[in-house]
């Protein structure tokens, strides 16, 4: 009967352990982010060129672009930008660390030709 107490403790045990272990992982997972960029063409042909470009280095640097930019945008409330580009980050700051870097940087005078930027801000999701 003893066997039984210390099977059972053991897995309580177990099972209270492997659950804070779990809640801990959860905890430390930071929430996804997205940039959302509203723009409007320059140059049509300097966009194209552009586009592979800043998708290439958000790639490198871990963003997954949505492929929303030259989709159909609709304005619901208020007036609609004439072109979105969004990407999904991990975090935050990895978002933050992508539009500070040297190849976003690099890209300025590419981007100057290509589109004029309206707004651009990140927003990251609520838990």
């Amino acid at each position: 009967m003893k066997n039984y107490y210390t099977v059972a403790v053991s897995m309580l045990a177990g099972a209270v352990l492997g659950g804070t272990a779990i809640q801990g992982l959860q905890a430390q997972a930071k929430p996804k982010a997205y940039t959302v960029s509203e723009l409007e063409t320059l140059d049509a042909a300097a966009n194209a060129a552009f586009v592979t470009r800043v998708q290439a280095a958000q790639k490198t640097a871990g963003g997954h672009n949505l492929n929303t930019g030259g989709g159909k945008v609709v304005g619901l409330e208020g007036t609609a930008p004439k072109r979105v580009a969004i990407t999904e980050w991990d975090s935050l700051e990895q978002a933050e660390a992508f539009y500070k870097s040297k190849a976003w940087n690099d890209l300025a005078p590419e981007r100057d030709k290509a589109f004029k930027t309206i707004r651009r801000y990140a927003v990251e999701t609520v838990k």
